[in-house]
């Protein structure tokens, strides 16, 4: 799992604590932004934030992404899959990110031609879902 200038045992207490952050928000009934979580990791592990100026480093956060989804899926399967990394927008944003849609896209969840209106249906009932599996009761719109 190495890549992106880490070692495996760091992507594995980055995937541990970032799972642990993302099933914390989902009980509270609440997202979080790239931003948020990137401080919660580094104080929570002690190592380096993402920088996000960096392409490869936002390609490095959508990796642990996918991975944090595997994660909980392996520990906690669901049908249909849920995706914690639903619950991770763009600062000051609606949505989430490409990365989100197409790693649906890979697991089969949402078709390769998915609308606009597809893709942010299948986000809120993701939200949705997420938010049952642990008990939160959101407002969600």
């Amino acid at each position: 799992m190495p890549g992106y200038g880490r070692g495996d045992s760091e992507w594995d207490l980055l995937v541990d604590a970032g799972r642990d952050f993302l099933v914390e928000r989902a009980k509270l009934g609440k997202v979080t932004s790239y931003t948020e979580l990137n401080v919660t990791l580094a104080r929570r592990t002690g190592y380096r934030t993402f920088d996000f100026e960096r392409a490869d480093e936002r390609a490095a956060m959508g990796h642990l992404l996918g991975l944090i989804v595997e994660r909980d899926q392996a520990s906690a399967p669901s049908d249909p899959p849920l995706m914690l990394s639903a619950l991770v927008n763009y600062l000051d944003s609606n949505d989430a990110g490409p990365g989100f849609y197409q790693l649906a896209k890979e697991l089969r969840l949402l078709p390769m031609s998915a609308s606009k209106d597809e893709k942010f249906s299948f986000w809120i009932k993701q939200m949705k879902q997420l938010y049952e599996r642990y008990g939160a009761s959101p407002a969600v719109a």
